[in-house]
């Protein structure tokens, strides 16, 4: 693929004493300790208070809160057999989970924090990651890792799952784009980052080839406002950045290698929160445009 270089963004400086992290651009620093998570560290997802949520605080089943400091709490604890993999939340506030060993979409009360089964349905595989449109319908990756094959799914409002194709590979990150005519899904295993026009009615259709790397796997993405796609490169340790035509605008480097997951947040949707497996914590970077969900 064709690597576009880009012109008049400030350079990538280490961070040090009395600079701003604000003032520096695509240069990754931790943002929470080591160990705080368990490996199955995925999912961030920042709410309409810009407030932090990251799935597995201290063990598998659990919702830790993450503080702008870089500290964490338990938020809440998942029903026995549960492990949530993603989070989203709708307009109104409300959580979402991704529980890919109860083979649900959870709703978490964010008050009373009461978890309930939003949708339950025997043929999911283990759902995975989750993206959420402004009518509040969420699209759902269903990989079956065992069989390299995955399932994309739509859950309408008010829990009724809708099978929108089950002839992928190994689906992972999904997301739309800021028009949301646009679905993203890759897969982890192929290597390919397909995408799919999306209609009014959240129908998808005309599947085709974004983008396709030879090495490493992928994990989640996140679209910017101006519709760039960030890819975390699961054991490679960076974030993929590729324009809306499928080009790599740039790699941003983490410290740590098996990257997961990444959301948008900060007070201007300019800091971008990423998930390490490996290290079992959180690194941060800043960019040029916020995330497209950032009011």
């Amino acid at each position: 693929m064709k690597y576009v270089a880009l012109c008049g963004l400030l350079s990538s400086a280490l961070v040090s004493p009395g600079q701003s992290f604000e003032a520096t651009l695509y240069e990754s620093v931790d943002h929470t300790a080591e160990n705080l998570f368990s490996t199955n560290i995925e999912g961030p997802a920042v709410d309409k208070n810009g407030n932090l949520y990251v799935v597995n605080f201290e063990r598998d089943g659990t919702i830790g809160k993450v503080a702008s400091d870089g500290s964490v709490e338990l938020f809440v604890s998942l029903p026995e057999g549960s492990t949530a993999n993603s989070i989203q939340f709708n307009r109104k506030g409300n959580m979402y989970l991704a529980d890919f060993t109860g083979h649900n979409v959870l709703h978490v009360d964010m008050k009373t924090k009461a978890v309930s089964v939003y949708v339950h349905n025997d043929q999911f595989n283990q759902p995975n990651d989750l993206c959420i449109n402004r009518r509040g319908q969420l699209f759902v990756s269903d990989p079956n890792w065992s069989n390299g094959t995955g399932k994309l799914w739509r859950i309408d409002r008010g829990g009724k799952a809708v099978l929108l194709t089950d002839d992928m590979g190994t689906t992972n990150g999904i997301e739309l784009n800021p028009d949301e005519n646009i679905l993203y899904v890759n897969e982890s295993v192929q290597r390919k980052i397909w995408a799919f026009d999306v209609d009014r009615k959240g129908n998808i259709s005309n599947k085709r080839l974004f983008a396709s790397f030879d090495d490493y796997g992928f994990d989640g993405m996140k679209c910017d406002r101006d519709g760039n796609l960030y890819v975390t490169r699961y054991g490679k340790g960076v974030i993929a950045v590729l324009s809306p035509q499928g080009q790599l605008i740039r790699e941003i480097p983490l410290t740590g290698k098996r990257c997961s997951n990444l959301v948008f947040g900060g007070a201007d949707g300019k800091t971008v929160f990423v998930t390490l497996q490996d290290r079992k914590g959180m690194e941060k970077f800043r960019t040029a445009v916020p995330g497209r969900t950032f009011k």
